[in-house]
């Protein structure tokens, strides 16, 4: 499988595991929406699911309830298979091999030779003898269940996205350009073929002889001969296949883009469509017998048969359209907004969400309500659409204009702003029956508006153009911004004064003085910001893309990240407290917090103004074997500057005890490093996994992750 490679670029291995509750958790859609890259079941009943940062599903009732299990990882996982009820292996990036022996209740980490080759997917022949096949041609074969795992030659750099084999010693992969593949000895040889020019992704045999491999640009490969001689098939799909699985010489089906299966039940001489219900690219599809199958893809999608395919069920709930904003008026009832006019209701919170009618294929950019009654959604257009009773009904009103609309604020039921593409603004004095322009004095798009009181308000956009009005808008004047990138997440306010606006490429200003002057804040990251959101002005947080969230409890002095568990873009956040709030993006995708998002590392150190001199960086090497380097700063007490002060460096496992103790004694102020060796404190070596080092001090604590690879 390739796909989305620029995402995980300089991605480390974590635990998604908590001491507590997870901080960021999925409504919706359900049971979560990360891509699923592969699905395998040991019967009719048992079956597991593996895909994008991490994520491992299991099932016990064929899928009608999907649970997550702890994978230790926010690596993306490629595939996954199983020897029985028990034993399985998954992989993924990175030459990440996860082995579990309980059915997934407890994944391990098992050594794949210190590659750091993408490993794209693995079969099992029983639970001692299978295979792994990745990037750069990379095969790795074990006869021991994978406590040892060998390199075997495969003479080609080509990416190898798919393997098979029928016995101990006849075997085939395929991959890029067409490479195929073949062994009779177990993988000692590899023969290679090259058929056609398009990339392969998927083989699968019903026997020695009979094979078929799926491709992009609609290829079906079918072979008598165990592989010499491959010849096509003609399915008459315009799209890429991406897996293919037959359950005998016979009846087979083929999955890929655009939610496109495909079935035969001669052997591939014809190919006919099943209905699969969706446009999401499905990456893999299993069947436990003839009539009972599942197909996974993109949005988390989990499709089911019990009829040979003529009928396929989604697995789960939820819309999967994209959302552009989010909005509560109380803890337990809020909106969100997004393409082809799709809004989702809920009343419990986020436990459940409904879709409601807007009357519009329209995308939305933005929703905004003053009470749980009365609010307005915008977008595509000029659209501008009105509710009186929470969303149930929605009414159209006329804004003026033909282009995009991007935010609307009201400070009140009767008065609000509107902006949009070429510099529009348009403000109302009677809840939109009327709609009045107002000269912004710029083409510039305007991508967030916000006011503090009937007079005073922003409008940022792009190009980091920043506006300001004491006269309800009557007049606009442009404030003299820090930067030319676009402030594409909007512009908030705590209070009169403190107020922020984000934007591309890490962007984030900070005024202090109602909008007259900004100051930029540096995140520490690289990420795009489309939405910000403060209870407080010390206490907020800011989303965009790639999953990112950041948080920072200071006003924006400092801002940490926290862990989202997925790599959607998140386009919309709000909060009704410090501790509850809600993060909405692409594929549907709505995550909710009830603890302002700490996962069990992070601390809550509100009441206490932390030295802004600490600092503890990112080991290196990481992942590491057998040492690591770990640099950290220290700084004197805050009330005598050269005072030592008592810091601990010490490093925790994932269930939370203490492995090493690096640091335990008082330090001058000034720049340390320490070097662990993987042993704990009594000097024996410590199993490959997921560790945590933690530096504190009596005003200080920051914890970082970091992995032993053996």
């Amino acid at each position: 499988m390739f796909k989305k490679i620029a995402i995980v670029l300089g991605l480390v291995l974590v635990s998604t595991t908590s001491f507590a509750q997870q901080g960021w958790f999925w409504q919706n859609p359900l049971p979560q929406g990360n891509t699923l890259n592969s699905v395998y079941f040991a019967n009719a009943n048992t079956g597991w699911a593996v895909g994008d940062i991490g994520t491992i599903l299991h099932t016990t009732d064929g899928g009608d309830n999907w649970n997550a299990q702890s994978s230790g990882t926010l690596y993306d996982l490629y595939s996954v298979y199983f020897a029985n009820a028990d034993t399985g292996w998954a992989t993924g990036i990175s030459g990440i091999i996860l082995h579990t022996t309980d059915g997934g209740n407890s994944w391990s980490l098992q050594d794949s030779l210190g590659t750091s080759d993408w490993l794209s997917s693995l079969y099992f022949i029983n639970a001692d003898t299978g295979w792994v096949v990745g990037r750069f041609g990379t095969i790795l074969h074990t006869t021991d269940g994978g406590s040892n795992w060998i390199a075997q030659t495969s003479k080609t750099g080509y990416w190898l996205y798919s393997v098979y084999f029928t016995d101990a010693n006849t075997g085939w992969a395929v991959g890029m350009y067409g490479i195929t593949l073949r062994t009779t000895n177990g993988g000692n040889n590899w023969d290679s073929l090259t058929i056609t020019s398009n990339n392969l992704h998927s083989v699968c045999f019903a026997n020695a002889d009979t094979g078929w491999a799926v491709g992009t640009n609609s290829t079906i490969l079918y072979t008598t001969d165990g592989g010499n001689n491959w010849s096509p098939q003609p399915c008459g799909n315009p799209g890429h296949l991406y897996s293919v699985y037959f359950t005998d010489v016979d009846t087979g089906w083929a999955v890929g883009s655009g939610g496109t299966i495909l079935h035969t039940i001669d052997g591939g001489s014809h190919w006919n469509t099943q209905g699969s219900g969706t446009v999401a690219t499905l990456w893999s599809v299993y069947f436990a017998d003839t009539h009972t199958g599942w197909a996974v893809g993109n949005y988390g999608i989990t499709l089911h048969t019990t009829d040979e395919g003529s009928n396929w069920i989604r697995q789960g709930s939820g819309s999967t359209q994209g959302l552009t904003d989010i909005c509560f008026t109380d803890a337990n009832t809020g909106l969100a907004v997004g393409a082809l006019g799709t809004i989702l209701h809920t009343t419990d919170g986020g436990s459940s969400w409904d879709s409601l009618i807007s009357g519009t294929s329209h995308d939305f950019a933005d929703v905004n309500f003053t009470d749980v009654n009365i609010g307005w959604a915008v977008g595509e257009h000029g659209e501008v659409l009105h509710t009186t009773n929470g969303g149930n009904n929605w009414n159209s009103q006329t804004s003026g204009t033909s282009k995009m609309l991007r935010s609307v604020y009201f400070i009140d039921t009767d008065t609000g702003w509107v902006v949009g593409d070429s510099g529009k603004i348009f403000h109302t004095t009677d809840g939109g029956t009327n709609w009045n322009p107002q000269t912004s004095g710029t083409p510039t798009d305007l991508y967030g508006v916000y006011f503090t009181d009937a007079d005073t308000g922003c409008a940022v956009g792009m190009n980091g153009k920043i506006l300001r009005t004491t006269n309800g808008g009557t007049d606009w004047d442009s404030v003299s911004s820090p930067t030319s990138n676009h402030l594409y997440g909007g512009v908030y306010f705590a209070d009169a004064n403190n107020g922020w606006t984000v934007g591309w490429f890490s962007t984030i200003l900070h005024t202090t003085d109602g909008g007259v002057t900004w100051n930029p804040q540096t995140p520490g990251t690289g990420y795009y910001f489309f939405s910000v959101f403060f209870t407080d002005p010390d206490t907020g947080w800011v989303v965009g893309h790639f999953g990112a969230i950041l948080h920072t409890t200071d006003g924006g002095s400092t801002w940490n990240p926290q862990s989202s568990g997925t790599f959607n873009r998140l386009e919309g956040v709000y909060f009704t407290d410090a501790k509850t709030g809600w993060a909405a993006g692409y594929s549907g995708t709505i995550l909710h917090t009830t603890n302002g998002g700490y996962t069990w590392v992070e601390e809550d150190n509100n009441s206490v103004e932390l030295p802004k001199d600490f600092s503890l960086a990112q080991n290196y090497p990481n992942p590491f074997n057998p040492a690591t380097t770990i640099h950290y700063t220290v700084r004197g007490s805050r009330f005598i500057v050269r005072s030592p002060i008592h810091t601990t460096l010490t490093v925790y496992n994932i269930l939370g005890q203490k492995v090493k103790t690096l640091v335990d004694e008082p330090k001058a102020p000034g720049n340390y490093e320490v070097i662990w060796d993987g042993k704990d404190d009594k000097g024996k070596g410590v199993a490959s996994g997921i560790y945590f080092y933690q530096l504190k001090t009596k005003d200080f604590t920051e914890t970082k992750k970091m992995v032993l690879l053996k």
